[in-house]
């Protein structure tokens, strides 16, 4: 056993050795230590650390170099608000040097962050009232404002995108999913400031099952009354998601938040009988049953992580913690 200590400033101001001293603090900072060593678990794993199965038959998955290169299929999850934060950056980062191997969010992740290439949100208060914003047509999200205007810019760059959707559906059969959609909007956005930019040039596949849940799903309905037709066929991506997860030879889950974007990818790992490792980072609590507050150990009861895992769960504001952990774990990597 770990005797309880924390960190002496009279060492120095050194953020790392504050952060590594969490591990021994004890509550949700110790909770933090556990999760950045499950992270690095994910980072460090590859299939040479596993013995080659006597009826391996593929002289490839025998080759030691090829096992070397193979490493471990990490899941992203975050909801729309740390897009709409400031976490969006730290988010980003992930995506465009290819630390993770997909993206789930929701309609709002994915619009949030096309929208503020088109223009900027601000910082505001918690405590300011939402009569007074509504005359002033401004939107609050907990302490940050989004104008009305951010939303007119962004239909008018989306509407043509849309048309150009249905004239390929038309022209040439092709059926839209929620993910090939995304990847096309980033690629039309063209900002190096996006997580869907960069997605679609690295071919970092975002998932967003409830991609008409926000303001692309308004435009989606308006749409259908000047151009009805367009298709965006769910099936596509469930069996994307679901393929990745089974065909992988070893899983992480970092999830951040809860409801859709922690059920979608935790369902996807039932697929293959649990994930090898998890990291949840949320508010929510189990007393009420849902989802989105449950243990993982509630997981591990429905095949979603493996009963040898050593899943951590962080109950704390991800804006917090999400940029901690990856400067503790994935930016100490080679970009």
């Amino acid at each position: 056993a770990k005797a309880v200590r924390g960190y002496d400033f009279n060492e120095g101001n050194d953020l790392a050795a504050l952060l590594a001293s969490f591990s021994t603090t004890g509550f949700q900072a110790g909770h933090f230590g556990l999760a950045v060593e499950e992270v690095k678990k994910m980072l460090s794993w590859r299939l040479s650390d596993e013995p080659v199965p006597d009826e391996e038959e593929d002289p490839q998955m025998r080759d030691p170099q090829v096992r070397a290169s193979i490493g471990c299929t990490i899941f992203l999850g975050v909801t729309s608000n740390l897009i709409s934060a400031g976490t969006r950056e730290t988010i980003r980062y992930l995506i465009q040097h290819k630390k993770v191997s997909c993206l789930v969010t929701t309609a709002g992740g994915i619009e949030e962050d096309l929208m503020k290439c088109l223009a900027p949100h601000y910082v505001g208060d918690f405590a300011l009232k939402g009569t007074e914003l509504r005359k002033k047509g401004i939107n609050r999200i907990g302490n940050l404002l989004v104008p009305n205007r951010n939303y007119c810019l962004f239909e008018d760059w989306l509407t043509p995108l849309l048309d150009e959707m249905l004239d390929e559906q038309l022209s040439t059969q092709r059926v839209w999913s929620p993910s090939s959609m995304i990847a096309k909007m980033g690629a039309a956005i063209n900002d190096e400031d996006s997580i869907c930019y960069w997605a679609q040039r690295n071919g970092v596949p975002i998932f967003c099952p409830a991609i008409t849940d926000g303001s692309i799903g308004d435009m989606l309905f308006f749409h259908s009354f000047k151009r009805p037709g367009l298709v965006v066929d769910l099936v596509q991506d469930i069996r994307g998601i679901n393929r990745m997860a089974i065909d992988a030879k070893r899983t992480g889950m970092l999830i951040c938040g809860g409801g859709l974007v922690k059920h979608h990818i935790c369902n996807a790992n039932l697929m293959r009988n649990g994930a090898h490792y998890a990291v949840f980072v949320n508010t929510g609590q189990e007393f009420d049953g849902s989802d989105s507050g449950a243990k993982p150990d509630e997981a591990i009861s429905w095949g979603k992580v493996r009963m040898d895992a050593t899943p951590v769960k962080v109950c704390a504001d991800a804006t917090i913690i999400l940029p901690l952990l990856v400067s503790q774990t994935f930016a100490q990597e080679t970009p």
